[in-house]
């Protein structure tokens, strides 16, 4: 009686074991047959300033609030850059789960902006495989403040900045997401005659998620300046603090400029060295609403 019960049981375990491994072997055939798409490498579509591969959902709008004090530095005297601020108000519409179009106003040379981002690859696993996610930016950026020389001949042209960019990134856990951002950017008029017209620069960004709601960004970029320059550039840093609380993303955020257009802050950081106590200190607000 007692062999019986044994080889029953030995027989349930065979058979239940190779049910187990033949149900395992499906679903492992059947996520190859299906296409994984990587979500949310970043909470927010930017980093900190500068874009990250984040897209807007179709018929999404996102209200971007961004503040920017001065400089730390100033001491008790500027109530350690409280007493100063630039801010920027954004408009962020997703025409398509692919393409996110922008515009938004500065008080920093009362600068109006423009922009798109298109998706051209998105990181995935499975059927197709697909390591980095990338996508295309280009603003154009037009300052109406007033000319420093009116006495001479001065052209709207001359208002314009461009900017290209491509983001690159991967998300390597729920944890981690790095973006890299080769960027080229064009003004129409600079500050001297011994400036280029053209700027390259190299940007990094990252998010390391801390609990749930909360991660820490930062974010890089080290620029090419004509070496012959007058001017003094400083390469932009940046360290944030995300909260998500529901509805909104809510960014606290330490930084060497207090511009937040990639034409003024990757370009004219030239007065704030980051290690020398040049640190603005700073917030960014986004609230989506869906239509």
């Amino acid at each position: 009686m007692k062999s019986k019960i044994i080889l029953t049981l030995v027989l349930l375990l065979f058979f239940g074991q190779i049910k187990a491994q033949n149900i395992d072997d499906l679903l492992n055939e059947t996520t190859k047959e299906r296409t994984l798409y990587s979500t949310a490498a970043f909470k927010s579509t930017r980093i900190i300033n500068g874009h990250s591969i984040q897209q807007l959902k179709k018929k999404h709008l996102d209200v971007r609030i961004s503040h920017r004090f001065g400089s730390v530095d100033g001491g008790i005297e500027e109530f350690f850059g409280i007493d100063q601020s630039t801010i920027h108000l954004g408009l962020e519409y997703g025409l398509f789960d692919f393409l996110t179009i922008g515009y938004g106003r500065s008080s920093y040379k009362k600068t109006y902006d423009v922009f798109l981002k298109l998706r051209l690859l998105r990181q995935s696993s499975g059927k197709k495989n697909m390591p980095i996610s990338v996508s295309y930016f280009g603003s154009t950026e037009i300052f109406s403040a007033k000319f420093q020389n009116p006495d001479r001949e001065n052209l709207f042209l001359s208002r314009i900045t461009y900017v290209n960019q491509i983001l690159i990134a991967r998300k390597f856990s729920e944890k981690l997401s790095l973006e890299i951002l080769p960027t080229h950017i064009h003004k129409n008029l600079v500050a001297t005659a011994s400036e280029n017209n053209d700027l390259f620069a190299a940007g990094i960004g990252g998010r390391l998620k801390i609990t749930k709601r909360l991660a820490i960004t930062a974010e890089y970029f080290h620029t090419f300046h004509n070496l012959k320059s007058t001017i003094k550039y400083n390469n932009p840093l940046s360290l944030g603090v995300d909260i998500e609380t529901g509805g909104h993303v809510f960014q606290l955020l330490f930084s060497n400029s207090s511009i937040m257009r990639e034409g003024g802050f990757i370009y004219g950081t030239s007065n704030d060295n980051f290690f020398e106590g040049g640190i603005h200190f700073g917030f960014n607000i986004s609230r989506i609403f869906s239509f």
